[in-house]
């Protein structure tokens, strides 16, 4: 459904009209901005060992003990992902490619997290699912119009 197709379906609050009129331009662009600076804090705890994180030596052992060999090219790997990948997805700067590796970090994180049941709280996979989710929209709707692609004129 197209936002022109929304905008013309009679809403159950006609009077919120405006406001959904207003607001819907911003609505892609703030959730590719969070999606992209809440992946931030995630790479820097594996690239940097920052905000209590292992940095790559104890992330590297860690995907050892998961299977991921060697570790530290992994944990190179999936921190670059978050880390600068996530300041691209909240530029909106090579969105497409930057969600794409993201959303294929993010189904990997899910799948570990599966056996743990939905509950994050239980180590659970809601919350990479749900990023997935998110990484997914971008990589295959670009970085909008409010984004450091459209101003360069390309969508990548």
């Amino acid at each position: 459904m197209t936002d022109t197709a929304i905008a013309s379906t009679p809403l159950a609050v006609p009077g919120l009209g405006r406001i959904y009129a207003a607001l819907s331009p911003l609505t892609l662009p703030l959730l590719r901005v969070a999606t992209g600076l809440l992946l931030m804090p995630h790479g820097a705890q594996k690239l940097f060992g920052a905000l209590g994180g292992y940095g790559l030596a104890g992330t590297g052992q860690f995907f050892d003990s998961i299977g991921y060999s060697p570790g530290v090219f992994w944990a190179l790997v999936v921190g670059t992902v978050e880390f600068f990948g996530g300041l691209a997805i909240a530029l909106g700067l090579a969105t497409r490619i930057a969600a794409t590796l993201a959303f294929v970090v993010l189904v990997n994180a899910a799948l570990f997290h599966l056996p743990n049941g939905p509950f994050v709280g239980n180590g659970g996979y809601e919350l990479a699912l749900l990023w997935a989710v998110a990484a997914l929209v971008f990589a295959v709707r670009g970085g909008g119009s409010l984004s450091v692609d459209k101003a360069l004129g390309r969508e990548i």
